[in-house]
């Protein structure tokens, strides 16, 4: 544990570091280059960052699916457990817009950075007043090609946790009438939520076939939740039966058995 604990501390320190200094680069030349100029940088960050977690950490990244992701504008509802996430999506968006929270806005240069790449905003103090600008705001992007990507749960959630979907994703997906793409992963068992110490291992996406539009919200939440959730605890339990390096606490344990109905499971 203390030798993967340093390697997460250099990694952290490295990914960190690049991250700052890239969105200060990217700050500085949106006065300057229109539109998305630029976006090489963004390019270069996101395959640096998956490199510095295969060679640093250990980390291996694993996408199936891409195929079913529409050409043009769509809508992209993806489980949340790790900064991975982001990372291992990326190189399959030739034109990705993420919905985030207004409050990342404000972190200096990184939010300017953020809004250079199409970045949609939401003020989550304001509640359901906030829905009729998030729609207007992924419209629009829609309408320029770009992939939107959302987190239907709000935040990173840890692997197995109780889903705890909002509904944010059924209004847009009502609003609009657009096919939603589902996306499960596992990152969480190697790149925890507040985790300081990153597990080596594959970290797997699996990018489902769209959701079509038309179905009623209550249907269409029902749907999206047990499309993503019984795919994470699928590649959950590949990743368990493959043999992990972390350590399992009781209550991951418990909710392990609770989720496979009591099969035994191998977990080193």
């Amino acid at each position: 544990m203390i030798v993967q604990a340093i390697r997460s501390l250099l990694f952290y320190a490295l990914f960190l570091g690049q991250t700052a200094i890239l969105a200060i680069i990217v700050a500085l030349l949106s006065y300057v280059l229109p539109g998305r100029m630029g976006f090489g940088i963004a390019v270069y960050w996101f395959h640096s960052s998956l490199f510095l977690l295969r060679w640093v950490v250990g980390i291996r990244t694993r996408v199936t699916g891409a195929e079913n992701i529409p050409k043009g504008g769509c809508l992209i509802a993806a489980k949340h457990q790790s900064d991975w996430d982001i990372l291992a999506l990326l190189p399959h968006l030739p034109r990705p817009a993420f919905i985030a929270k207004k409050e990342l806005m404000d972190i200096p240069f990184f939010g300017r950075a953020a809004r250079k790449y199409e970045t949609i905003t939401i003020d989550r103090k304001r509640g359901g007043e906030a829905m009729p600008q998030l729609i207007e705001g992924v419209r629009g992007a829609m309408s320029r090609d770009c992939e939107v990507v959302i987190y239907p749960e709000g935040t990173r959630r840890m692997p197995l946790a109780d889903p705890a979907y909002r509904w944010g994703t059924a209004k847009l997906y009502s609003a609009l009438n657009v096919p939603v793409v589902p996306v499960a992963l596992n990152s969480g068992l190697f790149w925890g939520r507040n985790s300081l110490i990153l597990w080596p291992g594959t970290a797997e996406m699996h990018i489902m076939p769209p959701i079509p539009p038309g179905l009623d919200t209550e249907t269409f939440q029902a749907r999206l939740v047990e499309t993503i959730e019984t795919e994470s605890d699928a590649l959950i339990q590949k990743a368990v039966d493959a043999g992990l390096a972390r350590p399992f606490d009781s209550e991951m344990r418990e909710r392990l058995a609770a989720r496979t109905q009591g099969k035994t499971l191998h977990i080193e």
